[in-house]
């Protein structure tokens, strides 16, 4: 009676397995705040919470600060911070062990350079970005099929280097505060991880108030090793300067 409870577990769990390869909805939400400090140098932090499972689950929550500097009209750099708190997915190993999902920190640090330029009412740019993502070890619990007993494991630590290059088209409507934009973006590291498609609109009120709408599909490209599903995502974002 166990083995056959045990092999209806299995099979129970098996999905699990399958899903790090299936579509996925989720919903990203931010909220942001800039601070122009002279004609060069800015400030600002971000809030973000994101979802998963088709919007049933929470996947990440993060908070992150920024320092950008203005070389010229057209190019400009920026450093930022970000604490990242992740939903980490269900691990099954055949039979021999299953791993709950489960919550983990996460430090990320990011060095960009943008460049602009427009033609008409379009504006083109390129911003290529270095990010390193540290995820320190934690200790967390997997059920063992051979010994029939939950018991705790360690999660190794791990340090991860990422290209981000983004190409990114925006128009301007004569006389309407809607600029609708497009943009591809590609994770390189060694190899392509992943792959970005952003088609989103900003509404800007008085200069000081962008709020931003977007629909993204995200491709791992089999590639990326912590297993992220595809993603189709709905975003909504709020940024007040000053």
């Amino acid at each position: 009676m166990k083995k056959q409870l045990h092999t209806l577990l299995f099979m129970m769990l098996m999905p699990l397995a399958v899903m790090a390869q299936d579509n996925d909805f989720g919903m990203n939400y931010s909220a942001g705040i800039t601070k122009k400090i002279d004609k060069k140098w800015s400030v600002g932090g971000e809030l973000e919470m994101r979802t998963c499972n088709n919007t049933q689950t929470f996947s990440r929550f993060s908070g992150a600060v920024e320092g950008q500097y203005k070389f010229t009209k057209w190019l400009k750099a920026s450093a930022e911070y970000k604490f990242l708190y992740d939903r980490r997915n269900e691990k099954l190993n055949e039979m021999s062990t299953y791993r709950p999902s489960y919550f983990t920190p996460r430090h990320r640090v990011s060095v960009s350079l943008t460049a602009d330029a427009t033609k008409g009412r379009f504006k083109f740019s390129l911003r290529e970005r270095w990010q390193y993502t540290y995820r320190p070890e934690k200790t967390t619990e997997r059920y063992d099929f051979a010994e029939e007993m939950w018991e705790e494991t360690v999660v190794r630590s791990k340090a991860h280097n990422v290209m981000r290059s983004r190409f990114q088209v925006e128009y301007d409507i004569a006389k309407c505060k809607f600029d609708p934009y497009v943009s591809v973006e590609l994770f390189n590291s060694m190899r392509l991880e992943k792959t970005r498609l952003t088609v989103g609109v900003e509404y800007k009120y008085k200069k000081q108030h962008v709020v931003n709408a977007f629909y993204r599909y995200e491709n791992s490209n089999e590639a990326n090793d912590e297993e992220d599903a595809n993603m189709h995502i709905i975003g909504l974002g709020y940024q007040y300067k000053f």
